[in-house]
């Protein structure tokens, strides 16, 4: 019985990192839709009206989907918290996490936030997810800096938990459209809130109990 509980967390474990690693690979293949450039494939076919209006759109858009794949891996492997062999390598991992949030990956998405699908709500939402991304990466970064190692877990954490509404938004847009078969832009407005909210009030329900 003990020699059973003892593999639990080494299978739940297991189950976690082979779970990121199909939703990666799923995340990957959509980011390579857009390489090389083509402003006329996926997503960019419903957003023709900022690709020929607001020149910068690309740009951020861009920005955002290039940098977030690295921001997904990164994150991922930071919050294992081990070095497999190499020097500093959760500590370089969370640089590179924090680095491409604050400086390329939030603001990029925050500004796409302007333009979500879904109308004022959707894009209210998509506004609020950016910003709590940059301000909890921050939070983490700074704690960091003043070495309070446990503050700057919980924050990473909080700050992952957002990261994961790329792979959680696009789970809960197969689920609500396979059961209820909604208009497309109804879709966009509950996914909106949905993709992030559960994430960040799991994470604050284990930091709270501290399971974090």
């Amino acid at each position: 019985m003990l020699t059973a509980k003892k593999h639990i967390p080494f299978f739940l474990k297991s189950l976690l990192i082979a779970g990121f690693g199909y939703f990666f690979w799923l995340m990957l293949n959509i980011t390579l839709e857009y390489i090389p450039f083509n402003p006329n494939v996926s997503f960019l076919m419903i957003k023709q009206t900022e690709v020929q209006d607001r020149p910068e759109y690309l740009y951020f858009f861009y920005t955002h989907v290039y940098t977030s794949i690295f921001v997904l891996f990164s994150g991922f492997l930071a919050i294992l918290r081990k070095d497999f062999g190499f020097r500093n390598f959760h500590k370089n991992m969370g640089k590179i996490y924090i680095f491409l949030i604050l400086a390329l990956a939030a603001p990029s998405g925050i500004y796409m936030g302007f333009f979500a699908n879904g109308g004022f709500f959707s894009k209210i939402s998509f506004v609020i997810l950016g910003s709590l991304w940059w301000l909890t990466t921050y939070k983490a970064y700074q704690s960091a800096k003043q070495k309070r190692f446990k503050e700057h877990k919980q924050w990473m954490w909080r700050s992952f938990a957002l990261t994961l509404s790329a792979l959680t938004l696009r789970i809960w847009k197969v689920i609500i459209v396979y059961l209820f078969h909604p208009n497309p832009m109804d879709v966009y407005q509950i996914i909106a809130w949905l993709g992030w909210i559960p994430n960040i009030l799991l994470i604050e329900y284990l930091i709270t109990k501290k399971h974090i």
